[in-house]
């Protein structure tokens, strides 16, 4: 069954946005990661315009991630210190990111450069997360790498982020930093999220690597914030790009949330290297047909001819 898009100016198949929105849901679901990084290039491929695309991702993002966030807030899971300051410079970033895509759409190049984004993106990450499996599913080279950790001496960044000014306790996270370092985070996460990107897979590594937060802490902050961010981004690529398709949107939102749920309760049967591999795999497939879009020739190229 074909529906008509009022926003992208297309007619699409609604079974195929729903089953799009439950795969993007059930790998939320099973690996833990937000699909918006996955979900915008997928509705490229099947024909979404660029900005469009971005922009009701990123207004799907604001429904899956409301359900996660309500449920780490009750488990005790959110540091709303960390998530405000986050927000703040999310909010910043977002708005910087919406005014550039408005910008690069009015020159015709923000398809191109959104998938040369997503490329470079999907297959940075979709590489780290492929070795980072195989390495997982090896036991002892798993105890070799907890065993350099506990032995490393504080890198470079860590000199650094301690050497910044304005420390400020965080009592939910146990961690005493400064409210720099979550602002800056914030800022660039609201601006990938204006490209239609998540930013969960960037934004709970950071937290956990970088400023030492527990784990659930960091998901569920992640998720809060995000929230946020997602929801002032999609209100601005509304009202100045026009960019946020609410069918689209409304058809994502009712797959995605099912995917998620089955994906949760998948994922208490399989071991979380082989979730991350499965997903590595499909980032991986998404990144090589964005690179082939870029390289090859279209199927039906259009060419234009001005005569006098």
């Amino acid at each position: 069954m074909h529906v008509f898009l009022p926003i992208a100016h297309i007619g699409i198949n609604l079974w195929l946005v729903i089953a799009l929105g439950t795969g993007v849901g059930l790998l939320s679901g099973l690996t833990g990661v937000g699909g918006g990084f996955l979900l915008t290039p997928l509705l490229l491929i099947l024909g979404v315009p660029p900005l469009v695309a971005a922009g009701s991702s990123t207004a799907q993002i604001v429904g899956t991630s409301s359900v996660g966030s309500y449920g780490h807030w009750r488990l005790g899971n959110v540091d709303f210190r960390m998530a405000i300051l986050l927000v703040l410079g999310g909010w910043a970033g977002g708005a910087v990111g919406v005014y550039v895509a408005k910008i690069l759409e009015h020159g015709g190049h923000f398809h191109t450069i959104l998938s040369f984004v997503y490329l470079i993106v999907l297959g940075f990450v979709g590489s780290a997360m492929l070795i980072e499996s195989f390495n997982a599913m090896r036991p002892k080279r798993k105890q070799e790498n907890k065993q350099a950790a506990g032995d490393a001496k504080p890198s470079i960044m860590a000199k650094i982020v301690d050497f910044l000014p304005g420390k400020v306790y965080f009592p939910v996270s146990g961690q005493h930093m400064s409210f720099i370092l979550p602002m800056l985070l914030g800022m660039m996460v609201g601006s990938i999220t204006s490209l239609g990107i998540s930013g969960g897979f960037l934004m709970v590594p950071a937290l956990i690597y970088l400023m030492k937060l527990p784990t659930k802490v960091a998901v569920g902050t992640t998720l809060f914030q995000l929230l946020f961010i997602a929801a002032n981004v999609s209100i601005l690529q509304a009202g100045m790009n026009h960019a946020v398709d609410p069918y689209l949107v409304i058809t994502l939102v009712l797959g995605s949330s099912v995917g998620s749920v089955v994906g949760t309760r998948l994922s208490a049967l399989m071991k979380s290297e082989h979730l991350r591999l499965v997903l590595a795999v499909v980032v991986l497939g998404v990144a090589i047909q964005m690179g082939l879009g870029l390289i090859l020739q279209p199927s039906n190229p259009f060419t234009m001819q001005i005569t006098y």
